[in-house]
C-alpha cells in the first residue's frame, strides 16, 4: 500500500515537472523524460503484478546517461541554494543545474521501481 501511495505520488510529480516545461526553449525531450517516468509510476500503481522491470530500466538508463552529459558542466558551479531562490530561470547555469537534479530524480525513482518490479518478477509474481 505504501508503495502504490508512493507512485501515485511520484506520478503526480512528474506531470507536473512535464507540464511546466511548456515554456522551455526545448520542451519535447523534458516532456518526453517525465512523461515516460509518469505513466511507469502509474502503471507500477495501478498494475503493480503485471509490472514489467524493463520499462522503469529503460527510462532509468535514458535519466541517467542524458543527466551524465549535463552534470559535469555545473558539477561545483552551482551552489545548492541558488537551486531555489527564485522560480524562474536565473541564469544557464542555474537552469541545467536544475535539469540535472530532475534527472536525477528521474533515475533514482525509476531505478527504485525497477528493481521492485524484477525482484516481484524473481519471486514468481
Amino acid at each position: 500500500m505504501l508503495m502504490r501511495v508512493l507512485h501515485w505520488a511520484m506520478t503526480a510529480a512528474f506531470v507536473f515537472s512535464a507540464a511546466v516545461q511548456y515554456n522551455d526553449p526545448d520542451p519535447l525531450p523534458w516532456i518526453g523524460i517525465y512523461g515516460a517516468a509518469a505513466a511507469g509510476a502509474a502503471w507500477a500503481a495501478l498494475r503493480p503484478a503485471h509490472y514489467p522491470w524493463w520499462y522503469p530500466a529503460l527510462v532509468f538508463a535514458i535519466a541517467l546517461a542524458w543527466c551524465a552529459r549535463i552534470l559535469p558542466r555545473v558539477m561545483g558551479k552551482v551552489r545548492i541554494a541558488e537551486l531555489f531562490e527564485a522560480w524562474e530561470m536565473k541564469n544557464a547555469r542555474v537552469e541545467e543545474a536544475r535539469e540535472a537534479g530532475g534527472l536525477l530524480i528521474v533515475s533514482v525513482w525509476m531505478a527504485v521501481t525497477a528493481a521492485i518490479a524484477l525482484a516481484r518478477a524473481r519471486a514468481g509474481g
